[in-house]
């Protein structure tokens, strides 16, 4: 049987549709929603950790989980900035609130090293973890192809495999913390994604790499290794895999884009969100009392994707290729394979029995 290599051009002006039609119309699609997204009141022991928070909707989330009384871990690679941020924040509430329950740890998404560290420093706690916000990414606008210290390209480790590593190191604090939930911030433009499983990261010759091409398959890949990783969980585990749209934000990626894109741009400048309001979504994924009994509902009914909210605050479909199962278990497998970690490890930690990551992490 033929291996697709890539999109159709059906399926690729479907993509392309979908995409404009988000752009210019969402706006008016979110008119339901208050800005900023009123959250209920999070314990203290309402621990998240939010990857990507020194800037755009990651800082907005971390902020804002924050003020809502949850523990809030800011993994990022500049601590400085982070720290600074939370001193900020602090003064900015003195006399208001109690004071907010937020750390720093160090995390840099290109160095897997780093990311097993990370795991392995926060597990080692024992501490429940009620969320992981994977929110940090790139989209490396007008720049030659970049690979990483561990031999990937830097789009899908850092949108992808390193959220991937993460999210299976931390099962263990999941767990603990059940009911908990994985939080992937993905993105619309996936919905013009291919990912192929023998290469991907776009370096065979096979297809043309291109800025948008490793951005957009490096967002379908985190989707379809979301709902295997959905459908591995066992229900009784407690954890919930949600992906999330945060609408079209304020940023300069337009010029990597088609032609007829950038010329919509141009004539509706006001469909770009804040990063207050592109953190809606991603909110609401955490903290919404009725997204556990929704990813449960999928799982029963073995829908082939995880659960995937809308800019909207409301459940909707990723794209067509993201419910190509097939596909998508080749990429978990492949996935696994440049993590260092074998296929069943979901099955071995929920079964107690021991596993290695080739990075340095390992568990029991």
């Amino acid at each position: 049987m033929n291996k697709k290599k890539g999109l159709g051009w059906t399926e690729w002006l479907r993509g392309c549709f979908y995409l404009i039609h988000e752009m210019l119309l969402q706006r008016i699609m979110t008119r339901h929603l208050e800005n900023p997204l009123p959250l209920p009141r999070l314990d203290r022991d309402f621990t998240c950790i939010v990857t990507g928070c020194t800037n755009g909707i990651g800082r907005e989330i971390a902020r804002q989980l924050a003020e809502a009384g949850a523990h809030v871990v800011m993994a990022a690679r500049d601590t400085a900035s982070a720290n600074g941020l939370i001193k900020k924040w602090q003064h900015d509430l003195s006399g208001k609130s109690l004071p907010l329950n937020i750390e720093v740890m160090e995390l840099n998404l290109l160095s897997l090293k780093s990311v097993a560290r990370f795991a392995e420093a926060w597990n080692a706690r024992s501490v429940p973890l009620r969320v992981l916000i994977n929110n940090a990414g790139i989209f490396s606008i007008g720049e030659p192809q970049k690979i990483s210290v561990d031999g990937f390209e830097e789009h899908m480790q850092v949108n992808h495999l390193a959220p991937a590593l993460l999210s299976i190191l931390l099962l263990p604090s999941l767990k603990r913390g059940s009911p908990s939930r994985i939080v992937n911030i993905s993105s619309t433009i996936h919905h013009i994604g291919f990912v192929d499983p023998d290469d991907m990261n776009v370096m065979t010759g096979k297809r043309k790499y291109t800025n948008l091409v490793g951005y957009s398959g490096s967002k379908l890949a985190q989707v379809m290794f979301s709902s295997v990783l959905h459908k591995s969980l066992p229900a009784e585990a407690g954890i919930s895999v949600v992906c999330v749209s945060p609408g079209v934000v304020q940023t300069n990626f337009a010029r990597d884009l088609s032609k007829i894109v950038q010329v919509g741009i141009r004539l509706f400048p006001y469909y770009k969100f804040s990063p207050e309001e592109g953190s809606r979504s991603a909110l609401f994924a955490a903290t919404d009392p009725q997204i556990p009994e929704y990813c449960k509902k999928l799982k029963s009914d073995e829908w082939p994707v995880c659960a995937f909210i809308s800019h909207e605050c409301r459940p909707t479909n990723p794209s067509e290729e993201a419910h190509n199962l097939e596909s998508s278990y080749d990429v978990w497998e492949k996935t696994m394979e440049m993590i260092g970690l074998p296929s069943n490890t979901v099955e071995k930690l929920i079964e107690g029995q021991q596993f290695e990551c080739r990075y340095g992490s390992h568990q029991e």
